[in-house]
């Protein structure tokens, strides 16, 4: 091991300087980071929920000064064209991605206009603190996070598919590291309900639904990776965890260093081909950091989520299962 890698592994063991502005600054002098702006995207579509605010919106702006055209996903068409005011030649669709409905419809309309698509960022989702159910009855924390990707992916494959290299980029968090993989518990009660148990959840299923989509796809273009933006001060940050972005407010990360690696994700060449990867700060990174979060039935548990899913999206979906 190089001494570059050895003082990453160090900051990796932190915690904290890993998450926080730290791990980014250090990491970004260690391994001599190329701009972005040097990793285009010319002639590429990009599609990205939640861009409005926070991450989405930072790796928006990002993504747009690497050339590519934009398709930018939020609920609030209002919010929506601020956005579009601000990066020119991006186009908008709104729709409220907790519901499946609505999701399913929003990938018809981007598919009707569309033959290919280079990269599908999803980051759309909140930590939120109240118990609510969607339209199809799932808890919205489960059906944003978990369902509606899914369903994007599925709708959208043969677009991804019909680009020379389909990318999904699926922002996931440092909270699934709290959390092993449980299916039974993605749809907890109203009593059971914890916000922050909800979202760790979430993001854990993120996680191995990206490994098993990699291996359901292999042998085609599309790869489907996770990251974690680091703690970023976000909106989302400060209204779902406030107590904790205030602790931490003077090391946390500005949103366009949470949005880095989204942006190098989508661009870079030594990224084609890898999938099924959890990273941070432009390194694939373990995906469990203690021993309780792990499965001996790792493989099945994965195999259930993705039964559930499917089943959860077939009557939206308009295509075959999934094989």
């Amino acid at each position: 091991m190089n001494a570059r890698r050895v003082v990453d592994a160090a900051l990796e063991k932190t915690v904290v300087g890993s998450f926080t502005r730290v791990g980014y600054d250090a990491r970004r002098r260690l391994y001599d980071w190329t701009p972005l702006d040097e990793l285009r995207l010319d002639g590429k579509t990009v599609l990205i929920t939640g861009a409005t605010s926070g991450l989405g919106r930072e790796a928006a702006t990002l993504l747009a000064a690497q050339g590519a055209h934009l398709c930018l996903v939020g609920r609030s068409q209002e919010k929506l064209d601020r956005a579009c005011a601000e990066l020119p030649g991006s186009e908008t669709l709104a729709a409220d991605l907790s519901s499946l409905a609505e999701t399913a419809a929003l990938a018809d309309r981007f598919a009707a206009t569309r033959q290919t698509l280079d990269v599908l960022v999803l980051n759309a989702g909140a930590l939120t603190h109240e118990y609510t159910l969607t339209p199809e009855g799932y808890e919205a924390t489960f059906a944003t996070q978990v369902l509606s990707q899914f369903l994007l992916i599925r709708k959208l494959l043969p677009l991804l598919e019909a680009a020379l290299d389909g990318r999904v980029i699926v922002v996931a968090s440092g909270g699934m590291y709290l959390e092993r993989l449980d299916v039974d518990a993605l749809q907890p009660t109203e009593a059971a309900y914890d916000g922050v148990k909800a979202y760790s959840r979430t993001k854990r299923a993120q996680v191995a639904l990206a490994e098993e989509w990699t291996g359901r796809l292999a042998g085609t273009n599309v790869t489907v990776n996770t990251m974690h933006p680091g703690w970023a001060d976000t909106p989302g940050l400060r209204s779902g965890l406030p107590g904790f972005s205030r602790a931490l407010a003077p090391v946390l990360r500005s949103p366009e260093q949470g949005a880095d690696t989204i942006a190098w994700l989508a661009a870079a060449p030594e990224v084609a081909g890898r999938s099924g990867l959890f990273f941070l700060d432009r390194r694939a990174r373990p995906t469990h950091r203690r021993r309780s979060t792990r499965r001996l039935d790792e493989a099945q548990e994965r195999a259930r989520l993705w039964e559930l899913c499917q089943n959860a999206t077939d009557s939206f979906s308009g295509r075959d299962s999934v094989s």
